[in-house]
């Protein structure tokens, strides 16, 4: 009997993992950086370090962070640096005055003080192995995390949450930002979803045939679905307690300004 269970979760595992996508290509440019009146600096730096399990990254007080997951053994944190001030040079000073260091199964960059004409900011793209666990932390910046099985735990102040194909033990929230789940396969493989927003929506995208026991609360929105759900009261807001399918895992997801809405794909 423990063999066939040890079988069992190791088919989930594998089925998981056929259906989350091998990102290889990178994608974060200088092209769409920066904005306003003075004079801006960006440059991509591109660092390679040994995988270890678990990454923390702190993409500070400007920037996102996007984690991907993909084939290699490796990580590769790919950053684009960006500096302003009032001039072409005081600007370049103030991008290559930031260090982003990768040691120690960490992503965090480190700079000059920030005045009121020049400072600079950070943002990640960074790849690692998709069974890998993760802290993710932005200030003024959203998160994006694809194709990850792992423990996730993520905080943002300041941007979105997109959350795809992941796998796993995932918790988090952010205040200002709206959240996008994006599921896979037949049911949730691990413990449970928990996220949260203060302001914005909640978007779950469930392919057709899921299944999984939800829970949603929203104070100022409406809950919409385009599952049928067995629920009692006004799905028009409030609390909700239901399952799809055969039930599963829990998803739990919290919003206070904001609605939530169950997307079939």
């Amino acid at each position: 009997m423990k063999a066939l269970k040890v079988l069992a979760s190791l088919a989930l595992a594998t089925t998981a993992f056929g259906q989350m996508r091998d990102n290889q290509t990178k994608e974060m440019t200088c092209d769409n950086s920066g904005s306003g009146n003075r004079t801006r600096y960006c440059e991509i730096r591109e660092q390679s370090t040994a995988a270890m399990g678990l990454l923390n990254v702190d993409a500070g007080r400007n920037g996102g962070a996007v984690v991907k997951g993909w084939s290699r053994n490796e990580v590769l944190v790919r950053t684009r640096v960006e500096g302003w001030a009032d001039s072409d040079a005081d600007a370049r000073v103030m991008g290559s005055q930031v260090y982003v260091d990768t040691s120690g199964g960490r992503v965090q960059a480190q700079g000059p003080q920030s005045t009121t004409n020049a400072g600079w900011s950070v943002s990640f793209e960074i790849f690692v192995p998709q069974a890998t666990s993760l802290t993710v932390k932005t200030v003024n910046g959203g998160i994006t995390v694809s194709d990850v099985r792992g423990s996730l735990r993520f905080d943002a102040t300041n941007g979105g949450i997109n959350l795809r194909r992941l796998a796993g033990d995932v918790t988090g929230s952010t205040v200002n930002g709206s959240v996008n789940l994006d599921l896979m396969g037949k049911t949730w493989d691990g413990s449970q979803v928990s996220v949260t927003t203060r302001n914005g929506g909640v978007n779950i995208s469930v392919p057709e045939n899921y299944s999984a026991h939800f829970q949603t609360e929203t104070l100022n929105g409406t809950l919409r679905s385009e599952f049928p759900l067995n629920v009692t009261g006004d799905v028009r807001s409030g609390n909700h307690d239901f399952s799809i399918g055969a039930g599963g895992p829990l998803i739990h997801v919290t919003t206070t300004n904001g609605g939530v809405k169950l997307k079939k794909v």
